[in-house]
This record gives C-alpha cells, structure tokens and sequence, in this order.
C-alpha cells in the first residue's frame, strides 16, 4: 500500500543517514570508538524506535482501512439488497397487474364471445324462422307480408316517435308505375321536414328466377322523382347471402341520388337517421326559402316595372299618335271654321241686304200693278178690322153686366 511504501522510504532514508554518519565518523579522527558506537547505538534505537512507530502507525491504518473497507461493502450490499427488493416488490405488482388485466381482458373476451354466439344463434332462429314462414307463404304473400310487417312496425313508433307523420300506401299510379310507400311529414307551420319512398322486396327461397336488388334501383329512383319524395329507400329480403346487404344501411347515393337499401330490421332506423337529418337542415331550408322569395319578390318587382315601362311606353305612343291625330284634326276644323266663318260673314252679308229688302218691303209695293192681290188685302184688312170691332163690342157688353 501507499502508507508501506512510504514508511519503506523512510527507513531507506534513516539508513542512508546513518551510513552517511558512520562515514563521517570514520572520516572523523577526533570522534572515538565509544562515541561511535554511542551514537550507532542511539541512531539504532532512533530507528527502531522510529520503525516500532511507524508498524504501530501502518498496523493501526491497515486496521481502520479493513474496517473502513468491511463497512463500505456492508452499505453498499445492503443497498443491493433493497433495491433488489424494490424491484421484485414491482416485479410482483406488474405480474400481478398484468394477470388481473389478461384475466380481465379474457372475461371480456369470453362476453363477446358468448354475446357473439348468442348473436349467431338468434341470427340462425330468424333465418330458420323466415324460411319456415317463407315455405308456407306463396309469393304474393312472401311480398305483402314483408309489407306488413313494415306498416305494422311504423305504427307501434307512430303515436311516440312520429305523430305527425304521412306513412300509406302508394295507390297513385304515375305513367303506369307506382312505389310501396310514401314517408311525408311536416312541421308546425306546414312546412315539409322530409319524404321518402319506400320499396319492399322479398320472394320465397323456392322461386325458381332470383331477383337481384340491383333490379329494383332504376324504377324506385324514377318512382321518388315522380312523386316528387327527397329520399328512396329499398327493403329487401332479396340476395340473403350478400354480406354488403346484410352490414347495415347501405347507401347507393353513387349510383342514384340520395337512396339507401336496408334489411327489415333497419326500417325505423333509417327513417329516424334521415328524419333527424331533415330536421337539422330545417332551419336552413328555411333560410333558404326566404332567400329563394326574397329573389322571387325583386325578379317580381323587376318583371312588373318592366311591363309598367313597356305598358307606359306603348299607351304613351298611342297617346302621342292620338295626339297629334287630335291636332291635325283641330287644325281641320280650325280651317272648316275659318271657311264657315267667311261663310257666315258672307251669309251675314247677304241677309243684312236681304233685311234692308225686307225692311222696303210694305204691302202698296207688293199689291203695286197687281189688281187681285190689291183685291185680297183689301179684304183681309175689312175683315180685320170687324174682327177686331166686335171683340171691342163684347169687352163692353161684359162690363155692363159686371156693373
């Protein structure tokens, strides 16, 4: 060790000394055998003296280093041992985690299981149930009860889910076709919330021609268009075997718009879906109209003025050509008047001389050469005058009566 080495050292260095006297000693006449093994002596007993020290010193380090040392890997195995606990401590709780969670994860697995068997099961007893019931059933029946068993499920939500709702019979034959059902039901103020026509398919497992659902698309796309319905919905027994019928709802909006084919068990949930759907877009649809009258009243205010400016034009050219028509025809009749004026002064005229003929006119002129007519006025005026004489001779008899 270091404290070995360095105690080694030393006793090199007091030999070296004590050489290095010894030399001095011999070189030194004057120093005398006694005094040289005196003082040999004494550096002898320096040195062990010194060595005895230096063991003590080294026995004592090396004592307090072993202990020093022993307690140091008794700590560090002590720490050892606890962390080695710890971790089989932790061990012990993620095992004991991991099984509750595998035994958890096998428990639910054995539900699914068991729910999935229970599913297969009940799936297997409606398959044989609707094979029995279709064994019995011809194929008019087979379709009719298919649709009997839509209306009579509709009508068990009618009251609760849907009290205000159109679902009957398609009896309007429309270009000689005609859907199964019409789904029509509106809001408070009479506004349409959504429409749909339905289509049932089924046929008996015996039928020797199988129908395709592919076959029915076309005519219920043509059918919902004709009836004027938002949506198209076919319920089919048909192809029992084709896994993308037997999913769910399936929409068929890539081939003919907004249609979905369903098996019966999806029958109220898809008219709930679209119902809930329509009513959300309601208020849109709303929107939408009031835009669409907003558009309508000004292409109306438009249309109007338009035929106010084309009505007030035309009246304004007929009253222009009137107008001028009226004109020509007062300067007519300005000039007719102005000719009747001359006319009349003319005629005035003729008649003022006419008068002042008149007024020369007395009764010796015209009887002037004209024996008779003389004769005859002559008479007249006898007359005349005993006419007159004798209502004279009447007025008086009268008052002579009154008297």
């Amino acid at each position: 060790s270091k404290v070995t080495a360095s105690k080694d050292a030393e006793i090199a260095e007091l030999k070296s000394k004590l050489a290095r006297i010894a030399d001095e000693r011999a070189s030194d006449a004057r120093v005398t055998e006694a005094d040289h093994k005196r003082a040999l002596a004494d550096a002898t007993a320096s040195r062990d003296a010194k060595i005895a020290e230096l063991t003590q010193k080294l026995e004592a380090q090396k004592t307090t280093f072993a202990t020093e040392k022993e307690l140091a890997v008794t700590q560090a195995r002590t720490q050892v041992e606890r962390e080695r606990d710890d971790l089989a401590a932790q061990v012990k709780l993620k095992a004991a985690e991991g099984e509750q969670k595998i035994s958890a994860l096998r428990e639910e697995m054995a539900t699914k299981l068991r729910a999935k068997d229970e599913l297969i099961a009940y799936k297997e007893e409606e398959i044989a149930r609707y094979k029995e019931m279709k064994a019995r059933l011809s194929t008019k029946m087979v379709g009719e009860s298919l649709e009997q068993h839509c209306e009579i499920e509709f009508n068990k939500m009618r009251a609760a889910a849907f009290p205000k709702a159109y679902f009957e019979k398609d009896n309007d034959v429309v270009d000689g076709t005609k859907g199964d059902f019409v789904f029509r039901e509106a809001d408070d103020e009479g506004n349409e919330v959504v429409s749909i026509m339905f289509e049932m398919k089924n046929e008996s497992d015996d039928s020797t021609h199988k129908h395709k659902n592919e076959d029915f698309l076309k005519k219920l796309d043509s059918d919902r268009k004709k009836k004027n319905c938002e949506y198209a919905v076919l319920v089919t027994m048909l192809e029992p075997e084709n896994e993308l019928y037997n999913e769910g709802i399936v929409d068929m909006s890539y081939r003919y718009e907004k249609m979905y084919v369903i098996r019966p068990q999806f029958f109220i949930p898809i008219i709930s879906i679209l119902r809930n759907a329509s009513l959300s877009a309601l208020s849109y649809k709303a929107e939408l109209a009031e835009v669409r009258n907003q558009n309508i009243d000004i292409t109306h205010f438009e249309e109007q003025m338009e035929d106010f400016k084309t009505k007030f034009g035309r009246n304004y050219d007929l009253a222009s050509r009137k107008f001028q028509t009226a004109i020509e025809e007062i300067d007519k009749t300005i000039t007719h008047l102005q000719k009747t004026k001359d006319a009349l002064v003319s005629s005035e005229n003729n008649l003022r001389l006419a008068n002042n003929k008149a007024q020369d006119l007395t009764i010796k002129r015209l009887t002037r050469n004209n024996p008779t007519m003389k004769t005859m006025f002559a008479e007249l005026a006898e007359a005349k005058e005993a006419k007159e004489a004798g209502k004279l001779g009447e007025g008086l008899e009268d008052e002579s009566s009154a008297e």
